[in-house]
């Protein structure tokens, strides 16, 4: 991918990782500063998107929610001042995790890769949630069929893609694999804000599992 002129070096180097050892080096030496790096400079909204999104379907607050690929948890943060307290975190980074422990917003906070196969049994969720995961470099399609997996029937899916990894990957494919085989079927799907200071979109999608 190439640089553009309003994109912040740390968001490139995570986009261009060669392999997922560079990239949670990169994510290691960065956490301190991510937050302030991806909302103040380049106007991250992905959680905000997301997390109002799942809210304006999933009324109760009881629900047992993931959090896939939640970083620092600023997604946690938002369900947490919400009422949604039982949610629980994944993440591949360690220095991201710690972080987010630290905000006392998780009921548990585990170390995983979201691009192999997850240890949770079938139907234990009522809702995934997953911003800013879907990108460049990170974690790709196929992780959607896991995320179906472990969320309850009626339960809710809820992600972003950035524009260059929807263009770029056949999520169009599995999410159509995924409503042919009955699994889900797409509640809302539109182009959203994603970084606006770096003019940046996603598709922002909401599924809900049957």
């Amino acid at each position: 991918m190439k640089k553009t002129k309003r994109m912040i070096s740390s968001i490139y180097d995570t986009l261009n990782a060669s392999d997922s050892d560079e990239l949670e080096g990169i994510y290691k030496n960065w956490a301190k500063n991510y937050e302030h790096d991806v909302i103040n400079l380049a106007g991250y909204v992905g959680h905000l998107i997301t997390s109002e999104l799942l809210l304006s379907y999933l009324k109760k607050d009881k629900a047992k929610v993931l959090d896939a690929g939640c970083g620092t948890g600023l997604v946690g943060e938002f369900l947490f001042n919400n009422n949604f307290k039982n949610v629980e975190g994944v993440d591949f980074s360690e220095e991201m995790l710690s972080i987010a422990n630290n905000k006392k917003v998780y009921q548990s906070l585990k170390l995983v890769d979201l691009t192999k196969k997850l240890d949770y049994k079938d139907s234990v969720f009522d809702a995934v949630i997953c911003a800013g995961t879907f990108t460049c470099g990170h974690v790709g399609p196929e992780a959607l069929r896991e995320l179906v997996r472990i969320t309850k029937k009626s339960g809710y899916i809820c992600f972003t893609v950035r524009k260059q990894e929807w263009e770029a990957a056949p999520y169009e494919k599995v999410i159509q694999s995924l409503e042919d085989s009955m699994s889900w079927f797409e509640v809302e799907r539109h182009t959203s804000d994603y970084n606006t200071q770096e003019g940046v979109s996603c598709q922002l999608c909401l599924f809900k599992v049957t």
